[in-house]
């Protein structure tokens, strides 16, 4: 240990006033007598402009992606199933979302949606009453909506890139049970990912052939009777009324992924 050195006068000098600004020591000339941090913070609310800035929207959009990751980190495999909230309770299609939710649940996959009333509710309801995880990714939007008292586990988000990326990072298929612009919007980013690579093992599951018939034949006959996509890109999208054949098809798709990793 080395020995502490003196002054010559065998005193130290008289400590320089200082000021601390955080870990920064300031001594002498170069202390300001301007406020404190937390003063600037608490003492006035000033303009509020700054919130409605662009800068202050990637903090947002940040804090949004941290908050999303680090609630659904620890959630187990799961199947999203989107659908119309206009669903009303006494439809044959809420009674179906029920069942989807309670069959998933009893395949032991997580159920997850976005959160809100009509089929989305019906499946969070079937995968709760079955006993599994619940989980609803809301969003924020000019009509009040809210989360469906099913949710076991809920994320509110401002941004709907932000929610996207949840759906697609935390599940290992898509269900689409009949639904309007939301669901379609859904489906056909899914199906853009999955055609690029951007994920893989990932099936997309229509549920209803009368609904969703139209539009698997125009996809088949037009899209690729056009050379715009290729048969193997019409594979991606599976057309049922079977609510086993849905669940097996999820089951095969997360058995091939987890063999190859």
């Amino acid at each position: 240990m080395t020995e502490q050195s003196e002054f010559p006068d065998g005193q130290y000098p008289e400590r320089p006033v200082e000021r601390h600004k955080g870990p920064v020591v300031l001594r002498r000339d170069r202390r300001d007598q301007g406020s404190t941090t937390d003063q600037r913070l608490l003492d006035s609310r000033g303009p509020s402009d700054w919130v409605h800035t662009d800068p202050w929207r990637v903090l947002r959009i940040q804090a949004e992606f941290v908050e999303g990751f680090g609630a659904l980190a620890e959630v187990p495999r799961a199947v999203t199933v989107f659908g119309s909230a206009r669903t009303k309770r006494d439809n044959p299609e809420y009674e179906l979302g029920r069942k989807i939710g309670a069959a998933l649940a009893d395949a032991g996959f997580a159920v997850m949606t976005g959160g809100g009333p009509g089929a989305m509710e019906a499946v969070n309801r079937g995968a709760n009453e079955a006993g599994g995880f619940s989980v609803g990714l809301g969003i924020e939007l000019p009509f009040e909506q809210g989360l469906n008292p099913w949710v076991d586990l809920g994320v509110n988000f401002r941004y709907f890139f932000a929610r996207k990326t949840m759906f697609v990072k935390y599940s290992q298929a898509f269900i689409c049970l009949p639904g309007g612009f939301g669901t379609l919007d859904e489906l056909f980013e899914a199906l853009t990912l999955v055609q690029t690579k951007k994920v893989t093992k990932f099936p997309v599951v229509l549920f209803g052939t009368e609904y969703w018939g139209g539009l698997y034949d125009w996809i088949a006959k037009s899209v690729l009777g056009g050379g715009k996509i290729g048969e193997k890109d019409l594979n991606l999208l599976h057309l049922t009324d079977d609510i086993d054949d849905a669940v097996r098809v999820v089951q095969d798709s997360y058995q091939a992924w987890e063999d190859t990793h």
